[in-house]
């Protein structure tokens, strides 16, 4: 029983919190507005044109978490993605990496909702990492720097996310205890 209250409580602190950035920032803009108003109400406009930029993506992150939770259960994430998904989750999760496109704030979200459903950190932070590896602009890469860069580029970024998701996976393993 008081763990449950205390649970309640913790979720509605975390509700205030929400409000506290909203308020926070609502605070600056109208202090700095008394004393720069002209700056002031350029820097709101450069935040609608940044909102403005974000909006979409955001939306299709949203989007793609609904039907996440509609048609993917936790056993299909473990199964692709958990801790016991070995060669299978490294290779489905460096491939949709390579193969993801759009800013990766995009994409926050959606890892952080299957992150809930059971993927583990190994092979989030590899799908993060092989992100850098684009095979649209290999052949740009080629043209520039030549074939051999461009391979051992390739490579030592594929190696590279392998090394970065064993020790993101190990550290975020030995702080939880």
């Amino acid at each position: 029983m008081k763990k449950d209250a205390h649970q309640e409580q913790s979720t509605v602190s975390r509700r205030k919190q929400y409000w506290l950035f909203p308020i926070g920032m609502l605070a600056v803009y109208m202090a700095v507005y008394w004393v720069a108003p002209h700056r002031t109400v350029n820097a709101l406009l450069e935040s609608i044109t940044v909102l403005k930029q974000i909006a979409l993506p955001l939306l299709v992150a949203f989007v793609m978490m609904v039907v996440l939770n509609l048609f993917v259960t936790p056993a299909h994430v473990t199964r692709f993605l958990g801790r016991r998904a070995g060669i299978k989750g490294f290779f489905f999760s460096s491939m949709a990496g390579i193969l993801s496109m759009g800013p990766v704030y995009a994409w926050l979200p959606f890892l952080a909702a299957i992150r809930e459903k059971g993927a583990s950190d190994f092979y989030l932070a590899n799908f993060l990492s092989c992100r850098a590896v684009k095979p649209v602009l290999l052949p740009l890469m080629i043209g520039y720097f030549g074939w051999r860069f461009a391979l051992i580029f390739t490579a030592l970024n594929m190696i590279g996310a392998l090394l970065v998701a064993a020790m993101v996976s190990w550290f975020t393993t030995i702080t939880r205890r």
